[in-house]
């Protein structure tokens, strides 16, 4: 079973990539089939034709998915950029983001009906909508009339994007289980509202995976401790549920059939109330898998369940194939599976039954995770297990209480109030622990995401699970093995990696992005503990840790690229505490909301705004500035502007500190790009702060004839705007650019070195 698991997989994973490729391996296992016939035993005949079929199964269908998303006319439509009037059914809870516009929602829907150009059409497929606020109010389940402009989208499973959506109309409302559903979700919110905003916004995420509140330092400061899977709905998650309703069963004297009845009824109701997308039918698959473990031939049983649920879920939604969500799940499965149970039991020796099985279980997962995160992250944690360790044991009262406030507080307000209060408890348990395994010195280390390293780390990751069933089974190793664990925990080992890579920041720096989400924020060094700061969104918690981390305490200069939220929401985290001269910005007065708030916090902090003056050379302490964009013409100044308007009015500087030449862009779209071209010229540019992200919307003929040392991408981890492009990253890595990446790497700093280059070096 694991083998079909394993094809199915590798199937949907080839027919991704190219359904030429796909079929090119179904064609040569066919022909190994065909070689090995005779020499094989029927069993042996059987599982390679099985391996086959499977194999053929999944590759079929995902390339008849993607066919099936390229013949629908949304597809065609969204090529010419059309206006349409969509009717679909919303299938996604609505989620803020900060777009080129200010806030914005994304939400999915399945289309349904299609008006453009002076045509209705009858379709389907999947819709992303990227539209308004007032989408918020859209609930799942309900069916609307959309309208806006469809554009084309790199998801392969995605008929097009509906951008610029207009508020939407309603012309039916959810199902009734949809509505009991979102009933409870409110419920849960409610519960916590009372308790302060990062325990409020932990809860729900906790429990049924709505992270919409969830600030975002405690998602970093998860990241960063390999926690962030709480936040997600997971198996954990499908397991605590059911397994506290089948306890109450129990109690209630329940038993036998009805027990698997009432099991069958709350994986039916989780899903329901986490939603039904894909990760979490997922999620609950998994769960369900992972009870297999740690009953009677709990190994054999559990792969083979994880064998059939690999192959069933691909072959149902083949776009799982490729996400990362899919991977952690499985292979966090196979950790708990394969090595949770022979672990548990070498603990259960010296250590109690319970407390063994809590040590094994993230343990295993952990272990089993971690090339594939290191692989996204470029980051090894030293504190992953530490932390999932000592945050455990709040997991599942926070979880259950959680929910249960959810329920009683549809009847009993006060009591859903009660339980949301132990649930706040619970979770601040969890969240101190983040905070202070995240602010350990190398709580997470630079690893590398190349073929080689992530090799090399599997092999070892491999070589620890044999060994460690072994290694704990005596009290003296098993103590020595705590005795690591805590020295970890307390960053011993980060201390050290800190010692032999140098403090932060790096001597003798003269750039840091800041790691700050989705979003920039760039310190400048020009004296000591002063330093210029470039752009401050849109977090303004993490704007000063940043900050707080290089000892800057005087700013002679704050500018402001442009007002887009993700630029300026974080002006707070510049401003309180330091000294602040003057704050400059772009002449472009837009979005109203982000003048506003600049020109409030400034007042309030005595700091006077001005425009940047295009052409202005000037020296700040050790830095030469030249603003090189925008040249705006007064008529543009006053009126507002679309996001691309806005971007493409960013203030643009040519810096020049300790002999490194730098380029800082904003969000500056290709019109204006070129207006830059001709400004720079053949000027060498050490180092580039990539404009807008990442984004594709980019000359890249231009940034790669820059031929950048170091390009900086400043960007958030998952963000909904597929940032940055791999066009871009791989244009500039040709050009001889090192990419970094906030989302990956974290804070960046840039150090000139002896030659007359530039080095770059990660807080991580």
């Amino acid at each position: 079973m694991p083998a079909l698991g394993a094809a199915a997989w590798l199937g949907g994973i080839a027919a991704q990539q190219s359904g030429r490729i796909a079929y090119a391996g179904l064609a040569g296992l066919g022909l190994l089939v065909w070689v090995l016939a005779p020499r094989l035993p029927p069993g042996g005949l059987r599982l390679l034709l099985a391996t086959l079929v499977i194999a053929g199964a999944a590759t079929t269908g995902t390339v008849l998915r993607h066919d099936a998303v390229r013949a629908s006319p949304l597809h065609d439509l969204a090529a010419e950029r059309a206006t349409a009037d969509l009717v679909g059914t919303v299938v996604s809870d609505p989620r803020k983001i900060t777009g080129r516009a200010g806030p914005q929602v994304v939400v999915r829907l399945r289309a349904r009906e299609v008006t453009s150009r002076g045509h209705r059409l009858r379709t389907g497929g999947s819709i992303v909508v990227i539209g308004t606020p007032g989408w918020t109010t859209a609930e799942l389940g309900s069916r609307v009339i959309a309208e806006g402009r469809l554009a084309a989208s790199d998801d392969p499973g995605t008929a097009a994007l509906l951008t610029g959506a207009r508020d939407p109309v309603r012309i039916r409302g959810p199902d009734p289980w949809w509505r009991a559903s979102a009933a409870v979700r409110t419920s849960i919110r409610r519960a916590v509202a009372h308790r302060p905003p990062d325990q409020a916004g932990l809860v729900p995420a906790l429990v049924d995976g709505d992270d919409a509140g969830l600030p975002d330092a405690v998602e970093r400061d998860f990241r960063t401790t390999g926690l962030t899977h709480l936040t997600a709905v997971s198996g954990t998650n499908l397991t605590l549920v059911v397994g506290s309703l089948l306890l109450l069963a129990r109690g209630a004297g329940v038993r036998r059939r009805w027990l698997a009845v009432v099991g069958l009824a709350g994986i039916v109701g989780f899903v329901l109330l986490a939603r039904t997308e894909p990760s979490v039918l997922r999620a609950a698959v998994m769960g369900t898998v992972g009870l297999f473990a740690f009953g009677p031939d709990g190994r054999r049983r559990g792969l083979r369940a994880l064998g059939v649920a690999v192959a069933g879920l691909v072959l149902v939604q083949p776009d799982l194939a490729v996400a990362a969500g899919f991977a952690l799940s499985v292979l966090a499965t196979a950790g708990i599976v394969l090595l949770g149970p022979p672990l548990a039991r070498s603990l259960a020796r010296w250590l109690p039954r319970g407390v063994a099985e809590a040590v094994a279980v993230p343990t295993a997962a952990q272990l089993a995770c971690t090339p594939v995160i290191a692989g996204l992250s470029g980051q090894v944690s030293l504190v992953a297990v530490g932390a999932n360790l000592l945050a455990g044991p709040a997991v599942g009262p926070a979880t259950v209480l959680g929910l249960a406030g959810g329920l009683v507080g549809l009847v009993w307000p006060w009591a859903g109030r009660w339980c949301g209060t132990a649930a706040g408890w619970s979770v601040g348990w969890i969240i101190a622990v983040a905070e202070h395994a995240a602010a350990l010195p190398g709580a997470a280390i630079g690893w590398g995401s190349g073929t080689l390293a992530i090799g090399a780390l599997a092999v070892l990751c491999l070589l620890l699970g044999i060994a460690l069933p072994r290694l704990v089974r005596y009290r003296a190793a098993g103590a020595a093995l705590v005795a690591l664990l805590l020295l970890v925990v307390l960053g011993v080992p980060g201390r050290l990696w800190s010692a032999a890579s140098g403090a932060w920041p790096p001597p003798g720096w003269v750039l840091v992005a800041c790691d700050v989400g989705q979003g920039d924020a760039l310190a400048l060094a020009v004296g000591r503990r002063s330093a210029i700061v470039v752009d401050a969104g849109p977090d303004p918690r993490a704007v000063d840790r940043c900050l707080d981390r290089l000892g800057v305490e005087q700013v002679p200069l704050l500018v402001l690229t442009h007002f887009h939220a993700d630029h300026v929401d974080g002006i707070a985290g510049v401003l309180d505490g330091r000294s602040v001269a003057a704050v400059e910005t772009t002449a472009l007065a837009d979005p109203p909301g982000g003048v506003r708030l600049v020109r409030r916090a400034a007042a309030a902090a005595g700091v006077p705004v001005a425009t940047a003056a295009y052409g202005l050379t000037r020296r700040i302490g050790e830095a030469t500035l030249q603003v090189l964009h925008p040249e705006l013409p007064g008529a543009m100044v006053d009126g507002p502007g679309d996001g691309s308007t806005a971007n493409d009015a960013s203030v643009v500087l040519l810096v020049e500190v300790a002999g490194v030449r730098l380029l800082l862009t904003g969000d500056l779209e290709p019109p204006g790009q070129a207006e830059v071209a001709g400004l720079v010229g053949d000027l060498d540019i050490d180092v580039l702060k990539v404009p807008h992200h990442g984004s594709s919307h980019q000359d890249l003929d231009w940034l790669t004839d820059l031929r950048p040392e170091v390009a900086l991408v400043s960007v958030g981890a998952d963000n909904d705007y597929g940032h940055p492009s791999p066009e871009v990253v791989r244009g500039l890595e040709a050009a001889g650019a090192e990419v970094l990446r906030t989302d990956r790497d974290g804070d960046i700093a840039v150090v000139g070195d002896s030659s007359g280059g530039v080095r770059a070096t990660t807080r991580q």
